[in-house]
């Protein structure tokens, strides 16, 4: 297992992603996140499940800090989609 800051991280993210062994980015001495480099198909379907709740809690979270709705997300994403199609 490598530990890199998120500055290391940042500056090689192309390589790092490459590494056939598991990194841990680092920020300010905590653990920001982990990489584990194997294929989606051999992950096991409950580790899938935790990973999708925690992403979703912490999206949810950070959308009540800023007082955003999802009606309002999903509203600015069909803008964006009707624009993109348009050029």
């Amino acid at each position: 297992m490598k530990l890199l800051s998120v500055k290391e991280f940042r500056d090689s993210a192309t390589k790092a992603l490459k590494s056939k062994e598991p990194l841990i980015i680092m920020r300010r001495g905590e653990v920001a996140g982990i990489f584990f480099p194997t294929p989606l198909e051999s992950v096991p379907f409950e580790l899938k499940k935790d990973i999708f709740i925690s992403l979703t809690d912490s999206i949810k979270k950070k959308l009540q800090t800023h007082g955003v709705k999802e009606e309002e997300v999903l509203e600015d994403f069909e803008r964006y989609r009707k624009t993109r199609r348009r050029r």
